[in-house]
């Protein structure tokens, strides 16, 4: 019980200490995303990989707005990490998919990525080239100082409560997060059923 009752409170003081001006700063981002027609690519590895596939579903479906992830073909994905290695894995899916000027990069992450320790490669291989593209960079990431927290437009990082705890909460963050912004009725279009 005492667990479970401080993973509670951790996330509700996270909850509370999470910079709301930031939040709003995406949506505004992703309102004028919209209104120019650009896409979404969500990047992220492990738990965040699949939140990723989450969040495609929901921009697309409730907001109308065209969103990918390379983790919805498992197919490509590991081929490119097989034949070309996981470096480039992330990079040649944008140029394949056109990324451009439009476009806009969605990363979540837990640590961001990391040049001196070789962390997250591919992440951060997509970020220069997004930058090089002049893409725009949103990261919800758990780590401040990152390399998606140094590079992207606008980062939110999570709060850090408890050091043991980091990925979980990051990870569980990063759903909350997607779900207020296709919730807000600056980009929303339709409805969810219940």
């Amino acid at each position: 019980m005492k667990f479970t009752s401080s993973y509670i409170s951790e996330s509700i003081e996270i909850l509370n200490k999470i910079d709301q001006k930031k939040i709003e700063e995406f949506v505004n981002e992703l309102s004028k995303l919209k209104k120019r027609k650009g896409r979404i690519f969500f990047l992220g590895l492990g738990g965040s990989a699949a939140n990723c596939s989450h969040a495609v579903n929901d921009f697309r479906k409730l907001c109308d707005i065209e969103s990918y992830t390379p983790m919805d073909n498992i197919a490509e994905f590991s081929a490119r990490v097989n034949d070309q290695g996981i470096e480039t894995s992330f990079l040649n899916w944008l140029k394949v998919s056109r990324l451009n000027k439009k476009d806009l990069i969605f990363i979540f992450s837990v640590g961001g990525g990391d040049k001196k320790k070789n962390v997250s490669t591919n992440l951060i291989m997509a970020i220069d080239y997004a930058l090089k593209t002049k893409c725009k960079i949103l990261s919800v990431v758990g780590r401040k100082g990152g390399y998606a927290d140094l590079k992207s437009t606008k980062s939110l990082v999570i709060p850090r409560i408890n050091k043991k705890n980091i990925t979980p909460h990051s990870e569980g963050m990063q759903a909350v997060m997607w779900h207020l912004i296709v919730s807000h009725p600056k980009i929303k279009a339709h409805k969810t059923k219940w």
